[in-house]
């Protein structure tokens, strides 16, 4: 039997893939892309290529939307505001929560329901099991359309009747990536001025990451309870450490600007009177640059 009619709009890599993703799992699949041609192979495999965007939307009840930014989400669906009463909308563009919930509020102003997503996963990973996306809306609303966007990853969830959380997720989940990353290409430099192969050093890198991240289990707790006493390490025992890796990286040549930010981080703290608290009361810097 044929699953929930659906309509993705955008036909960007991701788009692609989501529409791939709804028609393998046998959801008779609208598309449409400002550009015309983009999803041909699509149109080929079964997709119906709607020519506008209001016959997009009219053309399902559960529209999906996933585009280059929100201000392209409006621009898309403005002539289409007539034919969203009574549909779905759930937006799979990267934005910010402040943007989700004045889109939420605009669908909601032409009588659509909405969940906002972020999708924790590159196009070649949708439909995959193990892939993450996050929702937020209401509950009742998620439960009847769960088993259609799971199909999207296994590991759809929804995390808030907020709609504004899954954008902050995912920038926060993506500021611990490009951290990691930029660490990795730093020690990568470093390495590389005595010739050891980044491909050599990868083993010992990735095995260090799992020995991090195991701090951030009592990091967590601390950071929830506003109690730092260190158990592993001291802040003030951290800072000659920091140092050495600044004075590498400028004898070898190498960019020392992260370093040098931990060590402005460190040295603040101490200077506040927390010498002999842990490394997660850097917290503090954090919180104050938005107080």
């Amino acid at each position: 039997m044929a699953g929930t009619p659906v309509t993705v709009i955008g036909m960007g890599m991701m788009g692609r893939a989501l529409a791939t993703a709804f028609m393998n799992a046998g959801h008779p699949t609208t598309i449409f892309n400002r550009t015309p041609g983009k999803a041909a192979a699509l149109v080929e495999a079964g997709a119906s290529e709607a020519p506008t965007a209001v016959a997009a939307v009219a053309a399902a009840p559960l529209v999906i939307i996933c585009v280059r930014d929100y201000d392209a989400v409006r621009e898309l669906l403005a002539p289409a505001e007539a034919v969203l009463s009574g549909r779905v909308l759930v937006n799979l563009t990267s934005g910010a929560s402040d943007e989700a919930r004045a889109t939420a509020a605009w669908a909601a102003e032409h009588g659509a329901e909405y969940l906002d997503g972020a999708i924790m996963m590159t196009p070649p990973g949708i439909g995959a099991p193990e892939t993450v996306i996050l929702y937020g809306g209401s509950p009742s609303l998620y439960e009847t359309h769960e088993k259609t966007l799971a199909v999207l990853g296994g590991g759809t969830t929804l995390i808030s009747s907020d709609v504004g959380l899954p954008s902050l997720y995912d920038v926060a989940l993506l500021g611990i990536m490009w951290a990691t990353f930029n660490g990795f290409m730093h020690a990568a430099a470093l390495m590389g001025t005595e010739k050891v192969a980044a491909t050599d050093f990868l083993p010992m890198a990735t095995d260090w990451l799992k020995g991090v991240a195991s701090f951030l289990t009592a990091y967590a707790h601390q950071i929830d309870e506003d109690s730092y006493a260190a158990e592993d390490a001291t802040l003030e025992t951290q800072v000659p450490p920091v140092r050495h890796l600044i004075h590498e990286s400028r004898i070898r040549g190498i960019d020392a600007t992260m370093a040098e930010y931990t060590e402005k981080l460190l040295t603040e703290a101490i200077s506040r009177g927390h010498a002999l608290d842990s490394y997660a009361r850097i917290i503090d810097h954090f919180r104050a640059s938005v107080a």
